[in-house]
């Protein structure tokens, strides 16, 4: 009998990489987790060192292989997810020239403002504006105000292109990325050449690799060197990388008709895919064959939920870390208890979730968090459930404006690092008045991540093939109708509290 076949997928998120050891039942073997740090220079700036994904690669995956006491002939294949849109200017052979403007960082709200000033009709698949996370803008400020590392540096690529020419030695980019975060467009030609021009970044294109490939496919294999310090087999098939939360659309199997995948972690992302195209929402975009080739996939998100919590652990939650490290429990375990105390609503409190701006619907970089009601009655357990009910106020506020855009929404999955709090997936439903289906796996996008593994492997002809076999929907969390009229009353006023704040900003300039 044949060795079993195992899948790795590595999922690069914000806070840190974890390596998934999956069989062909999309079963997780085994896990490794190695944290990556963030780096706040200025206020809305977040950066991060991509050496350090890499160590975080090595030693998360030998521990994986540990846990699961399996060995590196018995992989399959490797598959890829990482965040974006995190840039990262480097020499040809991947040496940094500099640390990467992660994702999350908004420091070219100028430089996107002045992109989107263009008019230029491919904008019309990014609702008409591009957000300062993306390509250009970070493109564009790095020419502006770090000439001297612009001019030198030979690639200007994102962390999935980096971490695929690390495991195997070749440049490519990822259809996913560029078609949703770098402005690229198959209908219309691809690249958007009159409007890089028109900003004077004409020169970027020879920064970038020629070859781009659709999510999951590629034919590429684990180089020598990256097996080496990997603990893995040189040879192993790796598939083409992608967005973090596309492979989490994938994982959770959310790719049927009206359905909605909520990437739940650092921050959230909401996608579905479309036969057809849904414009002028205030949705991030609508992007051709970013995903599956053929469909549209529609994303809209927001810029902070998971960080907003884990803002509240490092800097509020030190008698609740010590209570955990009593109990041997995660602090967000004792932190959930409090909160859970608390009524729905949390006796007045609204709080906007706009830390690091607004991407959706408002797309507004400048938007910044906002919390009101608070009163000598309420006490941690209020703050931290409020913060819950923020999140997921925002992310009925984009279900709601993508509905009145066209999407039809019917079913709403739940994946990421938020599924695993039964409260916050709790308060998600009953904030929604929608079920939320769980699946078995509540890594996502390690799963969509191993998923790509065994399409690259050629172990399933495609997403749709693999889904079936390695999805299982393990349960629906149901809504509480008792809270409803609660909710849409926070929601009325959650909505309120964004112009409440721009007017609270706009006064102080």
């Amino acid at each position: 009998m044949s060795a079993p076949a195992y899948l790795l997928g590595l999922d690069v998120g914000t806070q840190s990489l974890r390596a998934a050891l999956v069989d062909l039942s999309g079963r997780t073997a085994a896990f490794g987790v190695a944290p990556i740090e963030t780096i706040y220079p200025r206020p809305a700036w977040a950066e991060q060192r991509a050496e350090d994904w890499w160590t975080a690669a090595q030693r998360a995956v030998r521990q994986a292989l540990s846990e699961g006491d399996i060995r590196p002939d018995q992989i399959a294949g490797i598959g890829l997810d990482c965040t974006a849109c995190t840039v990262i200017p480097c020499d040809l052979d991947g040496t940094p020239l500099r640390s990467a403007l992660l994702w999350m960082d908004q420091r070219a709200a100028r430089e996107a403002e002045e992109i989107s000033a263009t008019g230029d009709p491919i904008l019309r698949y990014v609702s008409g504006r591009v957000s300062p996370e993306w390509m250009l803008p970070k493109a564009l400020w790095l020419k502006r105000n770090e000439a001297n590392c612009y001019e030198r540096a030979e690639r200007i690529v994102e962390c999935t292109d980096w971490m695929m020419h690390r495991l195997t030695g070749e440049w490519t980019l990822s259809l996913n990325h560029v078609a949703v975060k770098w402005n690229y467009a198959r209908p219309d030609g691809g690249w958007p050449v009159a409007m890089m021009k028109a900003v004077g970044l004409d020169d970027l294109l020879a920064k970038w690799p020629e070859r781009i490939v659709p999510l999951g496919q590629g034919g590429a294999v684990l180089s020598k060197v990256a097996a080496a310090e990997l603990g893995l087999k040189a040879g192993t098939p790796v598939a083409q990388g992608g967005i973090d939360a596309y492979l989490g659309m994938l994982g959770l199997g959310a790719t049927g008709p009206g359905d909605v995948a909520v990437i739940v972690g650092s921050s959230t992302c909401h996608l579905a895919q479309s036969k057809t195209g849904v414009f002028g929402s205030g949705a991030a975009g609508c992007y051709p064959d970013a995903t599956v080739e053929g469909l549209y996939t529609i994303e809209a998100g927001q810029t902070a939920t998971g960080s907003i919590l884990d803002w509240y652990r490092r800097n509020f939650a030190g008698r609740e870390q010590a209570e955990a490290d009593r109990r041997g429990v995660s602090v967000y375990e004792v932190l959930d208890e409090q909160a859970a105390a608390v009524p729905p609503g949390s006796d007045g409190l609204v709080v906007r979730d706009d830390w690091q701006g607004n991407r959706s619907p408002y797309k507004d970089p400048h938007a910044r968090g906002l919390i009101s009601g608070l009163s000598l009655s309420h006490g941690p357990g209020h703050l931290f459930r409020a913060l819950y009910e923020a999140t997921a106020c925002g992310t009925r506020h984009i279900v709601d404006d993508a509905s009145n855009h066209g999407l039809v929404v019917e079913r709403i999955f739940v994946g990421g690092g938020g599924a695993k709090s039964a409260l916050w997936l709790q308060i998600h439903a009953d904030v929604l008045q929608t079920p939320i289906h769980l699946t078995r796996e509540t890594e996502s996008c390690a799963l969509g991540a191993a998923m790509a593994a065994a399409v690259g492997a050629g172990l399933f002809a495609d997403f749709d093939e693999a889904g079936r076999e390695m999805v299982a929907i393990e349960r629906v969390v149901e809504p509480l109708r008792a809270n409803a009229l609660i909710y849409d009353d926070l929601f009325e006023r959650y909505v309120r509290a964004f112009e409440l704040g721009r007017e609270v900003r706009t006064s102080s300039r």
